[in-house]
């Protein structure tokens, strides 16, 4: 299971790269391997505002759908149209080729209110008992 330094991580096992005032989004590889072979990715709306923790968008695999929460707030200015035709990069390369979103972020400090890498270890190992 790979977790990324230098990403920031959400309970929800969502994931955000922070490049200046622009976060990139995507779900881990935990939660890539849990849900298995992805079959679709509900792109968000180029536009959308959303609050750090509220619905994103949707993800759906051979075994559930699943809602993808934003790890920060802020307004989506693009999204990864790649995966309307090859859902299953989000499966081959979560963190380089199988980001979802990338958002204008506007609240910086709310990456206080997830885990680095390190913490997000702590936290799979204590999910795997």
């Amino acid at each position: 299971m790979e977790i990324k330094e230098g990403y920031f991580y959400s309970k929800e096992h969502e994931w955000v790269k922070i490049e200046g005032n622009t976060a990139k989004v995507g779900i881990s590889d935990y939660a890539q391997h849990k849900l298995g072979d992805i079959t679709f990715v509900d792109l968000p709306k180029t536009g959308k505002e959303v609050k750090q923790f509220a619905l994103l968008t949707g993800i759906e695999s051979v075994k559930a759908a699943s809602d993808i929460f934003s790890p920060v707030s802020g307004k989506v200015t693009a999204v990864n149209s790649a995966l309307e035709g090859a859902p299953e990069m989000v499966n081959k390369s979560p963190f380089e080729d199988g980001w979802i979103a990338r958002l204008d972020i506007t609240n910086p400090s709310e990456t206080s209110n997830l885990m680095d890498a390190a913490a997000y270890k702590v936290y799979l190992d204590s999910l795997e008992g």
